[in-house]
């Protein structure tokens, strides 16, 4: 099952069980898949939807907005919308793939460095890419890219 149809089944049982707070959560996942392919077909692609690798990055992109929305809210003493925000983060992160470990991002980086033949920091832009094409939505690639810079001038 693709992961839009995933999407599209929870939409349809959160509907069935009355459950508002995930049926909203659900909905304005959908519309961001559907923004994007308008966004696609805009651009001229021939492709009939955006893939799963993109829904990823659409559901990882989510989850960051609704952390740092989340962050501002604690900081204004906005529990209650913090909260909220969280609730979302939770039902989002179902459709992710598990987040790697510390040590599990580590070795990935080290797999992918030696893959790429990477042996400067001109050659991050390959490290990269290898990681994203591998590990979108499994790891920050805002927190990968100083540890790949790290190994990069170490080795």
């Amino acid at each position: 099952m693709t992961l839009r149809n995933e999407i599209n089944t929870a939409l349809k049982q959160a509907m069935r069980d009355r459950a508002t707070d995930r049926l909203s959560t659900l909905r304005l996942i959908m519309a961001a898949i559907k923004d994007r392919d308008i966004a696609m077909r805009a651009e001229g692609e021939e492709r009939t939807g955006v893939e799963d690798s993109e829904i990823l990055s659409i559901l990882a992109k989510m989850v960051k907005q609704r952390q740092e929305s989340a962050r501002t809210y604690e900081e204004g003493g906005r529990l209650d919308l913090a909260e909220r925000e969280l609730n979302e983060i939770t039902i989002i992160e179902e459709f992710l793939p598990k987040q790697l470990s510390d040590d599990e991002v580590v070795a990935a980086i080290k797999a992918a460095v030696a893959e790429a033949g990477a042996d400067s920091i001109r050659d991050m832009g390959k490290v990269m890419g290898a990681l994203k094409a591998k590990f979108t939505g499994q790891m920050d690639f805002g927190k990968v890219g100083p540890l790949v810079k790290t190994q990069l001038s170490q080795g």
